[in-house]
């Protein structure tokens, strides 16, 4: 039997057992429980094959009865018991009534129609449980996309969701700013959040704020608002001049149009990395004040235009701990968020800097997934599992887990599933989350595993470690076989989601190991390497497992590319039909590529990651002749 997946904080045994009827009959008086009972129909459906109806009482009648007891404590708490006569859910709210449903379901998971009779009684770690995804590099998902995801994550008690934004909306005042990435409209911000709150879920506003402005500032009518241009390959750098009154004029234009329409009291102003900080336009006031005052006094304006929206300020730590002499400088209400993506997670061990200055605090882990086909899984676990302790221990607000999409998010949303579902358990009962058997209890209550899927998703997950650097392969799969050709490097730079890449390229090839790449190759070539699951799936969950695919597909044309690229840089004989092979390969992954992207996400900025895989098949066929 495997264990929940989102563990509970009281379990008592009671004897006897539970046999659900043939029809079971769902009860409540509530109809904001209807999203909630009718989630545990389909999962009647799928699991047992049962029939259900749902009766609005308000009697204590029915197989499953959903109450309201204001004794329960804690505003997402529930008790669940399960008795010889039935299943009651009690709760004070609506939320916690839903997470009540959502551990019957893992109950109905584990145990199939016979229920061990039992006592719950449950409430999370953090009253702030969120995910955060990147929809700026490239991938845009569609709205369906987003509400498929966000009924996921409810099942796993997550309650807040945040979209990384940057040219991905349609600003009225700036249509420029949007062109060719497929954005969000006013409309999809509504009809996401109508979704969200049906799933008590809260939708943040996140913006690109000060940093990471690159995609603006590389627009003729933007360029004047830059810090430093031509900074690091981009035309216009990748920050705003944060002196330039016309700086803040342009945020404040970005507010106007996009933070009203959220009903979320928080916002993401970011502020993170702010790389030619001090260094530019802004270069003289830093030098007389230095860089510390010139960036807190930019988020002070921020913080005033997040109170005339009535929104409270949420922004990366990172710089603010840069200059830990002035964090009793800002305003006490800006809540902190802590990033660290690092196993040790050092930086996350200062958060108690920001608790003892009276700031309200969110610790931020990461999935690992970004710049790699799959994930670095042994580094995002250990990530989490460190930040959560940290987040407990200093009180803090709540755990942001993030996902990114550096260098085209060419990583499938479904690999980041195993990451989402390990922070949520952190979120809510971290204490009780078994590492060692975690990604087997994943891949059970998830894809209905009865053995070996969660043994290829950690192998899946720890590809960047046997080749010797987690992102070598992200990198191998599209950077030239042997350098320099600069007509491919031209080519290649023209591609904007690559167009800041170093003057040289990061070289993973060179990097890899040769043993390791071969031995990639091998184990996921294996006959049987993915199985097949026990369960039928809905069609969002059996993307995620053909997302696992694409990864690893995607993983073995990098070995294969960087094996053949190391042999022809050491002056190894390379047979011609060696390379069209990997040339027939790269086509092929590409096709499952542009399948894959098309079926969960808009055509944004597809097309670049195209042109650098259709670059990588006319490099070894170039060779090959």
């Amino acid at each position: 039997m495997s264990s929940f997946l989102i563990p509970v904080r009281r379990y008592k045994s009671l004897p006897g057992t539970f046999q659900l009827p043939n029809r079971v009959e769902l009860s409540s008086s509530r109809d904001a429980d209807r999203v909630a009972l009718e989630g545990l129909q389909a999962h009647l459906r799928r699991e047992l094959k049962r029939s259900s109806r749902v009766v609005w009482t308000g009697t204590d009648t029915g197989t499953v009865r959903l109450v309201r007891q204001a004794s329960v404590k804690g505003v997402e708490a529930y008790r669940l018991t399960v008795s010889e006569g039935g299943i009651e859910i009690s709760a004070r709210t609506d939320a916690g009534a839903f997470y009540g449903v959502q551990t019957l379901q893992e109950l109905i998971t584990m145990h199939g129609e016979r229920l061990p009779c039992c006592h719950i009684e449950d409430s999370p770690d953090f009253e702030r449980r969120a995910v955060y995804y990147d929809c700026a590099r490239g991938k845009v998902p569609t709205v369906d996309t987003l509400k498929a995801l966000v009924e996921r994550l409810a099942r796993w008690k997550i309650n807040e969701l945040q979209l990384y934004i940057k040219n991905t909306f349609t600003w009225k005042a700036h249509p420029k700013l949007s062109r060719g990435f497929s954005p969000f409209t006013p409309d999809d911000i509504l009809d996401i959040q109508a979704h969200c709150k049906r799933y008590h879920i809260r939708f943040v506003p996140s913006l690109a704020t000060l940093s990471h402005s690159e995609l603006a500032l590389q627009l003729p009518e933007y360029r004047h608002l830059a810090e430093l241009p031509g900074f690091n390959g981009w035309e216009g750098g990748t920050m705003l001049c944060p002196t330039d009154p016309k700086s803040f004029r342009f945020v404040e234009s970005l507010y106007s149009e996009f933070v009203p329409l959220f009903e979320a009291e928080d916002i993401n102003v970011c502020c993170d990395e702010p790389w030619e900080l001090g260094k530019g336009r802004s270069k003289r006031v830093a030098d007389r004040r230095g860089s510390g005052p010139v960036y807190f006094d930019f988020l002070k304006k921020v913080h005033m235009l997040c109170e005339r929206h009535g929104k409270r300020m949420n922004a990366w730590g990172d710089i603010v701990l840069k200059y830990p002499e002035l964090i009793p400088d800002l305003p006490s209400d800006i809540v902190m968020l802590n990033w660290d993506y690092a196993a040790d997670a050092k930086r996350m061990a200062r958060t108690s800097e920001f608790v003892k200055a009276g700031q309200p605090v969110m610790v931020c882990p990461g999935t690992s997934c970004w710049q790699r086909h799959g994930t670095d899984m042994p580094v995002a676990m250990e990530n989490v599992a460190r930040s959560a302790v940290i987040g407990r221990r200093c009180k803090v607000e709540g755990m942001l887990n993030t996902d990114w999409g550096d260098f085209g998010h060419r990583n499938p949303l479904g690999v980041s599933f195993h990451g989402y579902a390990h922070g949520a358990a952190h979120s809510w009962n971290g204490r009780a989350v078994d590492e060692k058997t975690f990604t087997d209890t994943f891949a059970f209550h998830v894809f209905g595993d009865s053995g070996g899927l969660g043994d290829a998703l950690r192998t899946l997950g720890s590809t960047g470690h046997i080749v010797g650097d987690s992102t070598c392969l992200y990198h191998a799969l599209v950077e030239p076989l042997t350098p320099p050709l600069p007509r491919f490097l031209k080519t290649f730079r023209r591609v904007p989601i690559v167009s800041h890449y170093p003057a040289q390229f990061p070289d993973a090839i060179a990097r890899a190991s040769r043993e390791g790449l071969q031995r990639v190759m091998d184990t996921l070539r294996a006959p049987g390497f993915w199985p097949n699951p026990a369960r039928k799936l809905d069609a969002f969950d059996k993307q995620a497992l053909l997302d696992c695919r694409l990864a690893g597909e995607m993983d073995i044309l990098a070995a294969q590319r960087a094996l053949l690229g190391q042999r022809l840089r050491s002056g190894e004989a390379v047979r011609s039909s060696e390379l069209e092979a990997c040339a027939d390969l790269a086509s092929a992954v590409a096709t499952m590529f542009e399948w894959l992207w098309l079926t969960r996400n808009r055509p944004s900025r597809l097309k670049d990651n195209l042109k650098l895989m259709s670059l990588a098949e006319a490099d070894a066929r170039e060779m090959a002749r």
